[in-house]
């Protein structure tokens, strides 16, 4: 299948939907893990936030459970309007110099302005968008002994009630291998289901976005196109006309009963057993969406029901079951997911919630970023507008990467793979943007892109938008996958290409700061926050921000070693070590002993701002350490301390972050205490995260935090061993995590205690194992295991 997402046109995205109606069920070997995986509630969802997610990586699908109006909402990673062709900003390197010059005559407010007119595409509206809604509609009433779950380990939703006292079943999984939603319906009721069975999608700026149809063979079809009639560009209406375009195309198959059909729905009558197949195209994956729709129909119906749920259930928990926890084998799957959410609120402690969001947040992932994919986007893949909240797009000042922070260590290190496919098309973008506006070599990174990758700055502010440390950020990624992994092909052919893509962007960037000779990024930001001017203006723009100088260091670090593993050597090499040497340090200490944000010590406009920019370099980062640099280590706990103080981590994703920050700093308690307040402030219902309004970035920042507690391999191979862990948890296990290095590691604990660690290597390997005061040394060959048994 050839993906042709990086041309500009027509797009298109394979889907299929297999519904199926039955008064059976169809048994599957339980290979489901021990502990409770499972989301339920005693009633339907009354909106968005409350259904139920399930997805294939690229079709997602929202189930309410109403047994009136049952509505499917369908998702579809493609469903973009069409790029028309915005380009880069008219600044150039001379405006560059000009701001610059501004910056060292204290001319903050200038250059803000400067860099906003010249290098911005100020507010842009381009959204990701919903692909529309299914709907049964069949109309039951008098409903009793309702239930709704959500089964994790097989990625399955159940429905069940009583309608007038007849048992009516709906069951619902996403198939990856067979590219298929099926939904199994059951009733007990003597005049079977009856109602009817519809496509819709919502409207774009009051015009129709689809035609809905049947056809001689009662096929139900949606046939549209993408469109932004509300589109923005350069804070101008810029109406999107075109975009992908698909074709969904439903089919009935059933027993007793007939399926009638009218203009624009299928109405089942009497009908006790029924397979509905729906399968949806586009033109971002397939030329021709129609004949793929054919193919995908015929084989998907070809092929025995039990088999496409079995091959399901397979391949999820193929990923799903790498990874288990169990915290104080606190199961109460007696109580509904809401309730004990309530509970919580209300000040009570729910360990197994904690460990049902842990696997939550790897289900999510699995379920939205799969081989062949986009990779998972603010709102992952479930969206239901037309003009999502921040475009459900990608913003690459700390979103998109906390989407994956959770990959590797959690052992799902392959669903990278849709991420690394796009930041290759954002490097080759991001040259033309570096050259064009700024006079670079190399390859820039906006702050938030899109489906088609562009690379020009936007945000009508400068503290908004006009941030150049996304490019080294993203290349993080490339680099930790390399660590965790240890694939010198993958460093040779993808990492370090694109690594130094973006190390030759920073060369050419940094100049000469004339108040201390350092080397420093500038202009510079620190993403979304502002300071204080001595006339106390509030400005964004500095020379030299601790986050640029983080990650800069960084970069150049990754590139310099990389290049020492597959022995190259060139004349940018010998530049950066130089620069290196004269690159001002990224983490500075004010007068109070907290880091400096920026270049100097400013009074912050918000001092409990929710980005914690500044502590880059300790947490994603692995600069900072208690034994390396203890100074600084005890630096980045004032810093948040005194963030916290001033109202910090207001949103779900901060939270999270904050959650991780705290198992760096070896202090379970804290991160407990976030724990419980990310649950208390920023979960819905369905334990999706609020911003507010719902971002999935704080699902993933959460369960890569709770790895954080209980294993850390960031320190020059030492594998810490339950380095944060919340004196709650008192009794547990975990196993599966992957370590840096190539370890594999299961970890035991009682009476807050380690019992012991069983450390696989997956490669030739050495290493150290440290838990409390206690270091052991290992050497493991390939396949082999080592059990640490603290004295």
């Amino acid at each position: 299948m050839k993906k042709k997402g990086f041309l500009p046109g027509f797009w298109s995205l394979c889907v299929i939907v297999l519904i199926a109606f039955s008064s059976c069920s169809n048994k599957v070997e339980d290979n489901r893990l021990p502990g409770e995986h499972v989301l339920w509630y005693e009633q339907p969802a009354q909106k968005w936030e409350e259904a139920l997610p399930l997805g294939n990586g690229r079709l997602g699908v929202m189930v309410f459970g109403k047994p009136s109006e049952e509505r499917i909402q369908l998702n579809d990673d493609s469903m973009w309007p069409a790029d028309k062709g915005w380009d880069e900003p008219a600044g150039n390197e001379n405006d560059l110099e000009q701001i610059r010059e501004l910056l060292k005559a204290g001319k903050h407010v200038e250059a803000d302005a400067l860099f906003v007119e010249k290098f911005s595409r100020k507010r842009v509206v381009r959204s990701h968008q919903t692909l529309g809604d299914l709907h049964l509609g069949f109309q039951h009433e008098n409903i009793t002994d309702y239930r709704r779950d959500l089964d994790l380990q097989t990625a399955t939703a159940t429905v069940s009630y009583r309608t007038n006292g007849k048992l009516v079943t709906e069951k619902i999984f996403v198939s990856h291998p067979h590219r298929a939603i099926v939904i199994e319906l059951a009733t007990e009721a003597a005049d079977g289901l009856n109602g009817k069975v519809s496509l819709s999608r919502p409207m774009d700026g009051g015009k129709p976005t689809v035609v809905t149809k049947t056809t001689a063979d009662n096929l139900l079809l949606m046939q549209g196109e993408v469109t932004q009639r509300d589109a923005v560009f350069d804070s101008k209406p810029d109406p999107i006309e075109h975009g992908v375009q698909f074709e969904t195309c439903l089919k009935i198959d059933h027993k007793d009963g007939t399926v009638a059909r009218g203009d624009d729905f299928l109405e089942l009558q009497g009908v006790k057993q029924a397979t509905l197949y729906l399968v949806s195209n586009s033109s971002f994956y397939f030329d021709d969406y129609a004949g793929q729709n054919k193919q995908d129909l015929k084989a998907v119906s070809e092929t025995p029901l039990t088999k496409v749920y079995a091959d399901h259930v397979q391949d999820f928990q193929e990923l799903y079951n790498r990874v288990s926890l169990d915290i104080n084998d606190q199961q109460l799957d007696s109580i509904p997911t809401d309730k004990r959410l309530q509970q919580v609120k209300e000040g009570q402690t729910d360990t197994g919630l904690e460990s049902l969001l842990f696997q939550y947040g790897r289900y999510l992932l699995i379920s939205s970023s799969r081989m062949g994919t986009n990779p998972a986007n603010l709102q992952g893949l479930w969206n239901q507008h037309i003009t999502a909240p921040w475009n459900a797009d990608y913003h690459l000042n700390i979103n998109l990467q906390m989407n994956y922070w959770l990959a590797d260590v959690t052992n799902l290190s392959e669903l990278n793979t849709p991420l690394f496919d796009y930041l290759d098309r954002v490097v080759e973008n991001g040259k033309v943007t570096a050259r064009k506006n700024f006079g670079c070599e190399g390859s820039f990174f906006p702050h938030a892109t899109d489906l088609w990758a562009p690379t020009w700055m936007r945000a009508p502010t400068a503290y908004w938008g006009c941030s150049v440390g996304a490019g080294g950020w993203m290349m993080q990624h490339y680099w930790q996958h390399f660590e965790f992994t240890r694939d010198t092909d993958f460093l040779k052919e993808r990492a370090f290409p694109a690594i130094e893509q973006v190390a030759q962007f920073y060369s050419d960037w940094i100049i000469e700061d004339p108040r201390d000779g350092s080397l420093v990024s500038s202009p510079s930001t620190s993403p979304e926050n502002r300071f204080y001017t001595a006339k106390g203006d509030p400005v964004a723009s500095c020379m030299g921000s601790a986050m640029d100088q983080q990650i800069i260091a960084e970069v150049f670090d990754n590139y310099i070693h990389g290049a020492e593993i597959l022995n190259k050597d060139s004349k940018l090499l010998k530049r950066i070590k130089q620069q290196r040497a004269q690159l001002r340090p990224g983490f500075v200490l004010g007068s109070d002993g907290r880091i400096l944000e920026w270049d100097r010590e400013y009074k912050e406009v918000e001092p409990g701002h929710r980005h914690m920019s500044h502590l880059y370099g300790f947490h994603p980062g692995i600069s900072v350490t208690k034994t390396g640099s203890p100074e600084i280590f005890e630096a980045v706990r004032k810093t948040l301390d005194y963030r916290l103080a001033n109202g910090g981590a207001g949103t779900g994703w901060s939270r999270a972050w904050l959650i991780n920050c705290s198992a760096r700093l070896l202090d379970g308690d804290m991160a407990q205490e976030h724990i419980q307040l990310l649950l208390q402030k920023s979960m819905y219902d369905n334990l999706f995260d609020g911003h507010p309004p719902f971002q999935i970035d704080g699902n993933f920042g959460y369960t890569a935090g709770v790895a954080e507690m209980l294993l850390q391999s960031h320190e020059n191979g030492l594998l810490r061993i339950l380095p944060a862990l919340p004196s709650n948890w008192k009794n547990g296990q975990i196993t599966g995590l992957k370590a840096r290095g190539g370890f594999v590691v299961d970890i035991y604990w009682a009476d807050n205690r380690l019992e012991k660690a069983v450390v696989k290597a997956t490669i030739d390997q050495t290493a150290e194992i440290g838990y409390q005061n206690q270091v052991v040394p290992l050497a493991l060959k390939a396949g082999e295991s080592f059990v640490f048994q603290p004295k």
